[in-house]
């Protein structure tokens, strides 16, 4: 399929935009934010973004981005976030993993995320191999910044990027999958195959993917299935559908109903569809986040203490360059029949 070019789909902002929010740090570029309250603290694994003086292109090799850096916030600190003064409130706890640690990953560390489970904090990240293609690694601590040590190999049956981990009670679940660089085209049925590309204009869109982790949280429990979203008439988008699925994967439950958010990729909106099973289907449901400056838009929502926050990212703090984004948050709210209520990440 022949799709827009990502600086075809570039986003620009009015001369007097003004954020609704501030970097949570400014020392380093970091993006892809996957935020979760761990010992009374909000814990943010972000990817972390370095100029590594790749040429632009669609596939997404300008993002270079090869350790992670772990960030935490108190609940103080979110009543900051629209204040030059949050930087000072957000602890910078070093860095968490490095490819050079990986043995099976060679390039490319994008958006990870972590998760909890009997005193252990596992840290998932996608890398791409030695083959140059993309699976998803996890790496261990006993603390939720780190450091973490990865295992020796990648989640058995894992493919594409974007690992968001969800807990329901007892059970932990992975959504993932994200187009074009991120090779969730060339997948059907969780088999490779480089004959296969994303889905002609007209065509059914292709949906992440979710799989249920096993007890020792290193490993799949089952064969990951896709997970189904319909538009309000209960039929799949198709693949040129602004509101279909494209990477960024997230996963919150709400008053009992399971939210599932993810990036429309090139139409630049962050999206949710709503479910009564983490497996779903899920019905399309609205828009959470209108798009930001630069290219890319990815995010996580967290909750503390009975307020919900959005964590996403833009490239303000370097004037545009779609590879060297910087983290922020914002309060989200629900309206009374549970709709997630759009936010405009500028004042214009």
């Amino acid at each position: 399929m022949s799709h827009s070019t990502e600086q075809e789909c570039w986003q620009v902002l009015p001369e007097n935009a003004d954020p609704i929010s501030q970097p949570l740090v400014k020392h380093q570029y970091s993006a892809d934010p996957s935020a979760h309250v761990f010992e009374g603290r909000v814990y943010i694994y972000p990817s972390h973004d370095i100029d590594a003086g790749i040429p632009f292109n669609d596939n997404g090799d300008h993002f270079a981005m090869c350790d992670y850096h772990v960030f935490s916030m108190d609940e103080a600190a979110l009543n900051k976030l629209s204040s030059t003064d949050v930087q000072s409130a957000v602890i910078d706890h070093g860095m968490a993993l490095h490819v050079d640690d990986v043995p099976w990953a060679e390039r490319q560390m994008w958006a990870p995320d972590a998760a909890h489970k009997n005193g252990t904090y596992y840290f998932y990240f996608p890398a791409r191999n030695y083959e140059g293609k993309f699976q998803i690694g996890v790496a261990t601590a006993k603390t939720p910044h780190g450091p973490f040590t990865a295992e020796p190999l990648p989640i058995e049956n894992s493919y594409s990027i974007d690992p968001a981990v969800f807990q329901d009670d007892d059970d932990y679940y992975m959504y993932f999958g994200g187009l074009w660089g991120g090779q969730l085209q060339e997948y059907r049925n969780n088999s490779f195959d480089e004959k296969h590309c994303e889905p002609a204009a007209g065509e059914t869109a292709l949906n992440p993917i979710v799989a249920k982790l096993a007890d020792d949280m290193k490993s799949f429990a089952e064969e990951p299935k896709e997970l189904v979203i319909l538009d309000n008439n209960g039929e799949p988008f198709k693949a040129d559908d602004e509101r279909r699925f494209f990477e960024a994967a997230w996963m919150h439950k709400h008053n009992g109903i399971y939210y599932f958010s993810y990036s429309t990729g090139n139409h630049h909106t962050i999206c949710y569809a709503t479910s009564n099973s983490p497996y779903g289907p899920f019905t399309y449901g609205g828009c959470i986040l209108e798009p930001v400056l630069g290219w890319t838009t990815h995010h996580s929502i967290c909750e503390m203490n009975g307020k919900s926050f959005l964590f996403y990212h833009d490239s303000t703090l370097s004037e545009g360059v779609t590879h060297l984004r910087s983290i922020k948050a914002t309060p989200i709210s629900y309206d009374e029949n549970g709709k997630i209520i759009t936010i405009k990440p500028y004042n214009v």
